[in-house]
């Protein structure tokens, strides 16, 4: 399960009243300046006298408003490998205009610092062209305006800007950074964080990253060199900003994204499926209806509470497929409609979860009458075994003389099943560390993916996750498993047949002490489990000092002689230790139904026991 990607920590240090002026008078949004204006009044009031209930409430509110400015202005949003991501906000620790058109300003300089201003090819520029930015955002507050911002600094440094033609998926961003050349691509999207928050992604492309790093999000050094160029920009009132100038693309940008997306499916395929769709309240409702419809679906029903975009996300707390009870609508209606599969997407649409129902699931204490009658989501890990199984069988072993033979690839915290997938195929394989910048950047991709319901199908268009391709082919697999009187849980047993049944889960640890971190994971590091479930550990690898030709990552990695595996790392956007768990358990290539339940009873059994050990060992 994924939480949101930021987290906001109490600053000890208090907010100069001079720097927040200077903020103030610097900043081209009358909203957010106004809105720190009042927050420093409040801040600057004199405290009052007594210990009346009038003057606590007055203290409180000081004390308070104090906090905020302190919290606001306790540095930059820091912008690294997933851009940046913070609460709508004045400030600089918040997403506003002012931080988006320094960031905008700063990733200019370091194109034109490449290329040079209108392809002169200055400071070792090649000359080729004027650099090209493609710009796209989702339906969250101030996204829009985020993205005129970008476009208007885009023009004012001699760059040609590129604007989606509205708010869109972040995979069609993705697409028409590779399919329209751009030399970088900019997505304005808090993905699937609360509606407090938005973000900024960044993808490099065209003349500045070529091969398969073509189109992919931004990795080190580039992120670092990026965030150089926007610590270099003193004020906003110093980066120009011109009216228009840029170009608002036509409808043909979506068209030749969807033709893409249906393109992958057989054409001549079943398509008797009644699937229920949920967008989250996001802007994949639209495209996913014309992907499936182009693809020859047409028993479609949405979740209509959730169809159109709305930046509030009034029926979720957290707009996450993954969080318990944001897809219970989507699971309600395909229980009273007899539906076949559910396909939910997150807001932008990058992730996607499935949903089926699985009869071993049923239980009379299940959560209403969807949880009841089995229905249940399926796990990012299981999804990503059927695709990979899927794409592998449509897919050819390289020839002997192929530059590069066909991978599938996986994050370093997700399943080894996709490995033995790609072994049964004579394919290759790769594991990566975490997060898409990563796998989408691996030669000869075939398929990529991670646990956390991110699927790469297409990467020869899209080099990152796409929800709406993935639910497409998850949705032309049920099918055909329908068409001959089976079920997704049938191929996943298959699966478990021929490779094993491996069960995956996830142990979070959050702190409110960031400095508790390290200290927890310099304590496991010291003091590791010596048994998982029972069985020894007989390896424990130190991901920090780098392993399987990876570079190096904090982590630790756990392996016992019953091919138990732990990855215990702290998470990259939140205040976490997470860990990653897998149990294997042998299955007898012509086990039935009951042979499985057993195995699956044991997996559950044995991770149960794992997580146990792990929270002795975290001390939690």
């Amino acid at each position: 399960m994924n939480e949101p990607e930021t987290e906001t920590v109490p600053s000890e240090h208090p907010a100069r009243p001079e720097d927040v002026r200077a903020w103030i008078a610097d900043d081209p949004d009358p909203a957010t300046a106004a809105e720190l204006g009042l927050l420093l009044a409040d801040a600057e009031q004199a405290e009052p006298v007594g210990d009346s209930p009038a003057a606590r409430a007055v203290r409180a509110g000081l004390t308070s408003a104090r906090a905020d400015l302190a919290d606001r202005f306790s540095g930059p949003l820091v912008f690294g490998t997933a851009g940046l991501r913070g609460v709508l906000g004045g400030g600089p620790h918040r997403m506003n205009r002012a931080v988006v058109i320094r960031a905008a300003a700063g990733l200019a300089r370091y194109l034109t610092s490449a290329l040079g201003p209108a392809g002169t090819g200055e400071t070792g520029g090649t000359g080729a062209a004027a650099p090209r930015v493609v710009i796209g955002y989702d339906a969250r507050h101030n996204s829009r305006a985020f993205a005129l911002d970008t476009a208007a600094v885009m023009v004012g440094a001699g760059i040609e800007a590129l604007l989606l033609p509205g708010a869109l998926p972040t995979p069609v961003l993705a697409f028409a950074v590779r399919h329209l050349g751009a030399d970088a691509g900019v997505m304005v999207t808090a993905s699937h964080n609360p509606a407090r928050d938005n973000g900024y992604k960044v993808y490099l492309g065209g003349q500045i990253a070529t091969g398969a790093g073509q189109g992919v999000q931004i990795v080190p050094p580039a992120d670092a060199e990026i965030a150089a160029k926007i610590a270099a920009v003193t004020a906003v009132a110093d980066v120009a900003r011109p009216a228009s100038g840029w170009t608002v693309l036509g409808p043909e940008l979506l068209d030749d994204y969807v033709a893409a997306v249906v393109g992958l499916a057989d054409p001549g395929g079943p398509r008797a499926l009644k699937i229920v769709h949920t967008s989250m309240h996001g802007v994949g409702g639209a495209v996913a209806d014309r992907v499936l419809r182009g693809a020859g679906f047409t028993d479609l029903h949405p979740v209509l509470e959730q169809a159109e975009p709305d930046p509030d996300f009034p029926t979720v707390a957290f707009p996450n497929p993954e969080e318990p009870g944001a897809i219970d609508l989507a699971l309600g209606l395909a229980q009273d409609i007899g539906a076949d599969l559910v396909i939910a997407n997150d807001p932008d649409a990058d992730r996607c979860a499935i949903a089926v129902r699985d009869p071993r699931a049923r239980s009379h204490h299940g959560p209403g009458t969807a949880g009841a009658d089995g229905w249940r989501m399926l796990h990012g890990d299981e999804v990503g075994a059927l695709l990979g199984a899927f794409i592998a069988d449509r897919a050819r072993p390289a020839s002997a003389d192929a530059a590069v033979a066909p991978v599938l690839a996986n994050s370093i915290v997700s399943s080894r099943l996709l490995a033995r997938i790609a072994a049964s195929h004579q394919l290759g394989h790769s594991n990566t560390l975490t997060g898409f910048k990563w796998i989408a950047r691996v030669e000869g991709l075939l398929f990529g993916y991670e646990e956390a319901i991110g699927y790469c199908v297409d990467p020869a268009h899209v080099r990152d996750k796409d929800g709406l391709s993935a639910g497409l082919l998850v949705a032309e697999l049920a099918a055909g498993l329908k068409s001959a009187g089976r079920t997704l849980i049938d191929a996943l047993d298959d699966l478990a047949r021929e490779h094993g049944l491996h069960l995956t889960d996830q142990l979070a640890a959050r702190f409110a002490d960031l400095d508790q971190i390290p200290a927890t994971m310099a304590r496991v590091r010291t003091h590791p489990p010596q048994t998982l479930a029972g069985s020894p550990v007989t390896e424990i690898v130190d991901l920090a000092g780098g392993a399987d030709g990876l570079a190096p990552t904090d982590g630790l990695r756990l392996l016992a002689a019953d091919s138990t595996r732990v990855v215990i790392r702290p998470s990259g956007t939140e205040p976490k230790v997470k860990c990653y768990l897998e149990v294997i358990v042998p299955v007898a290539p012509d086990a039935d139904d009951a042979a499985l339940t057993r195995a699956r009873d044991d997996a559950r059994e044995r991770l149960d026991r794992v997580a146990t050990d792990l929270r002795e060992a975290l001390g939690l």
